[in-house]
């Protein structure tokens, strides 16, 4: 992989880290939105905008979920707003899968975090990129992510190929990881790594941080194959594109 530089350690408590990048093209080939679409780049990490507390409540909401179903492989995934559910080697509805039940294992104090997180992570991207927060919009899929060293059993459950998310996914302009594990301690491998043509920049993951980027090839990226024990993380995912999106989910 070649030189490889550590953005941030698990043991950093970084207020508030971002390096300015320069934007890739893939911006223009899709509709400009005025004071949203980048016109700066780059990456963020802070473990200053969600407590270790609260991630360990987002954690436990994740938990909770996840405990109906999971992958066969070693990525399982939760996504509250569509409701996807890993289940073996396929997803299946929670909400109408296991309808009324829900109630049991969410509460309405858990959506409301999820709410309030949601929201924080949305002011600060928009204050580090110099936008308005109100001109970005949740769009899909922002998901829960289960990651262990299972081996994969189908093509969802690798997780580790290099990507862009704007060329996956033609809505996102604006990607979020908040972690709700400590690598390291909950886990081996598993890091997250901004390829760049020079080196791999990579972030430990640590719960309660932050991992923030335009969605573009000027960050293309991968995670690590997990080696041992249990990772958790949330992606929260943003369009400029009213048309893309979402509410936050209802319980």
């Amino acid at each position: 992989d070649g030189v490889t530089e550590v953005l941030a350690h698990r043991s950093d408590n970084l207020r508030d880290k971002f390096i300015e990048i320069p934007c890739s093209g893939d911006y223009d080939s899709h509709r400009r939105f005025a004071g949203c679409t980048p016109r700066k780049c780059g990456r963020g990490v802070t473990d200053a905008v969600i407590t270790r507390e609260e991630a360990e409540r987002i954690r436990r909401i994740a938990e909770r979920g996840l405990s109906l179903g999971g992958s066969d492989g070693g990525a399982s995934i939760l996504d509250l707003h569509s409701g996807a559910l890993s289940l073996g080697k396929h997803f299946v509805n929670l909400y109408r899968y296991f309808g009324d039940k829900i109630q049991d294992i969410f509460t309405e104090e858990d959506f409301a975090l999820y709410r309030d997180v949601r929201q924080r992570i949305q002011q600060r991207i928009a204050e580090v990129f110099g936008i308005s927060s109100s001109a970005m919009y949740l769009t899909k899929p922002t998901f829960f992510s289960r990651m262990n060293s299972t081996g994969a059993k189908t093509t969802h459950d690798e997780y580790w190929h290099p990507h862009v998310d704007k060329v996956t996914y033609g809505s996102f302009d604006y990607t979020s990881l908040l972690y709700l594990s400590d690598y390291s301690e909950d886990f081996g491998g598993g890091r997250f790594v901004f390829m760049d043509a020079d080196s791999n920049k990579t972030v430990e993951p640590r719960a309660g941080r932050v991992s923030f980027f335009t969605s573009g090839s000027e960050n293309l990226h991968r995670v690590e194959k997990v080696q041992w024990g249990t990772r958790f993380a949330i992606t929260i995912s943003f369009t400029c594109d009213p048309e893309h999106g979402i509410g936050d989910p209802l319980l």
